[in-house]
């Protein structure tokens, strides 16, 4: 059973709340505080390898948070805002994505955990949680293996043409069925995982917006849907990884641990969120996400 409104609005859960954010703000501090004076004293602050100056940990720290918060809150948005951000900063794919890849493995499983400790949804009893996030995530291997065999065989645009497409389309129906209690169908996370599954390993990313509105219209609770999708998306990630290790033998250590501290301390706060956030905000939170990412994806292929 997940914990009741009366308990997460009680006097005891408020005090814990305020208790959470404070720890978290003072822990935020002192960590971007080390990463700036990391390296000037060696022998009190652990160097991080690599060549990176110490105002690009810091600036990256930052905004993996801000990414990352926004991704454990409604599900969507981590790699899909930070990735190109990184590359505009001059960073190459190859040290980009293994790890975001990593970053976004750890994160998920904390994020999942969290989302269970605070009630917003039930690893441990709720089949239909359960049955969702094993369905997806076996969706997640098989599509990303199929979309490596057909990548080079199917042109980039049209995929990214289909993927705008219903990535737009679902933000609309989520939107549009706001005010109604949907009933829960399978088949419908079967579709949308496939696809989802299909465009992280085709594209790198996408992954959030379609299994997350696509639970919603699916008939899941959008606080489960969130959970379910950080769970998920952290064993697609995994797979990622393991493949990049394969491939290339070695992550960029200099960009992947501010990266992955800045999206863990962003999941206490998130998940909070989410745990006080009424249904029907969640709802078109992920629909207006949804229909703006659909939007910038249009835009871009069209401009």
């Amino acid at each position: 059973m997940l914990r009741s409104e009366e308990t997460t609005t009680s006097p005891v859960a408020q005090v814990l709340r305020a208790g959470r954010v404070r720890i978290w703000a003072v822990a935020v501090l002192a960590v971007t505080f080390l990463l700036a004076i990391q390296g000037s004293f060696p022998s009190v602050v652990p160097t991080i390898p690599g060549d990176l100056a110490t105002g690009v940990l810091v600036v990256v720290f930052l905004a993996a948070i801000v990414c990352e918060y926004i991704d454990s809150a409604l599900g969507m948005g981590y790699g899909t805002t930070l990735t190109p951000l990184l590359l505009l900063a001059g960073f190459e794919p190859q040290q980009v994505v293994p790890c975001i890849l990593l970053s976004e493995f750890v994160t998920g499983l904390s994020a999942a955990v969290m989302h269970h400790r605070d009630g917003n949804m039930d690893l441990l009893r709720d089949r239909r949680v359960l049955g969702t996030a094993g369905l997806l995530s076996v969706l997640s291997v098989l599509g990303g293996a199929i979309a490596v065999i057909l990548a080079v065989s199917i042109p980039q645009v049209w995929v990214k043409v289909i993927i705008a497409v219903v990535v737009l389309s679902v933000g609309v129906l989520t939107l549009a069925t706001v005010g109604r209690r949907l009933r829960f169908r399978p088949g419908h996370i079967v579709a949308l995982g496939a696809v989802a599954a299909f465009n992280k390993g085709i594209s790198g990313g996408g992954y959030g917006p379609l299994v997350t509105a696509g639970q919603v219209v699916s008939g899941i609770s959008p606080k489960h849907a969130v959970g379910i999708t950080s769970l998920a998306e952290s064993l697609t990630c995994l797979v990622g990884l393991i493949g990049y290790f394969l491939v290339q033998g070695r992550i960029d250590w200099a960009l992947a641990v501010p990266l992955t501290l800045g999206a863990l301390f962003s999941v206490p706060i998130a998940t909070l969120t989410v745990r006080v956030l009424s249904e029907k905000v969640m709802r078109t939170s992920v629909g207006l996400v949804t229909c703006g990412l659909g939007l910038m994806m249009v835009v871009k292929l069209v401009w």
